[in-house]
């Protein structure tokens, strides 16, 4: 049974509207993906926070960091399994298959990231971006001695902070307009 067809509850502007910046957006993601992400999509609506959402997304996840990219998709894919987001779950679980070229890793991320074979410091980062998103009161100072004690640094307890807070919201915005993934997503490195 296929999933729903509208991208957000909330509706998307015509794409032949948006700002000319945006439009070259859409055709780079056409040229490269084959698709525009719905998030952009639904983010087109407020175009001027769309932009501000891109350029964060850009240097949470794609500038430098002792955090690889592998990682930070896993970050996304257990913040949002707790927050039962289901956009970033499948968006964001189909990352984690192509970069690990592992068509389970992402699955067990999604259900259940502790059954996966995972480095300690895999680990401690997981289970600090689930603490953090499931009871984030109770963060201590042992949590981020835990972390420094697997090799974080200062600056990279700050960027997989920055990971999670950035995908709590995201998962909030996709849960509150009912935005649904591109299909592509689903079929995306399955081996």
């Amino acid at each position: 049974m296929p999933q729903p067809k509208h991208i957000s509850r909330l509706g998307v502007p015509d794409p032949a509207t948006l700002d000319d910046d945006l439009k070259a957006i859409w055709q780079k993601c056409e040229e490269k993906l084959g698709f525009v992400p719905a998030v952009f999509s639904a983010y087109s609506l407020k175009p001027q926070r769309l932009r501000n959402f891109m350029a964060m997304y850009n240097e949470i996840m794609l500038a430098p960091s002792n955090l690889s990219k592998l990682e930070r998709e896993m970050v996304a894919v257990v913040v949002s399994s707790a927050n039962r987001c289901y956009y970033c779950l499948v968006a964001h679980g189909a990352a984690v298959r192509q970069l690990s070229n592992d068509p389970e890793l992402g699955e067990m991320m999604a259900l259940n990231y502790r059954v996966a074979r995972l480095d300690t410091r895999q680990r401690a980062m997981l289970d600090f971006a689930w603490k953090m998103t499931t009871t984030p009161w109770l963060i201590e100072n042992t949590d981020r001695d835990g972390l420094r004690a697997e090799g974080l640094s200062e600056q990279d307890i700050f960027d997989l902070s920055e990971t999670i807070a950035f995908f709590n919201l995201s998962n909030r915005m996709a849960s509150a307009t009912d935005m649904m993934p591109n299909p592509e997503y689903h079929r995306a490195a399955r081996g």
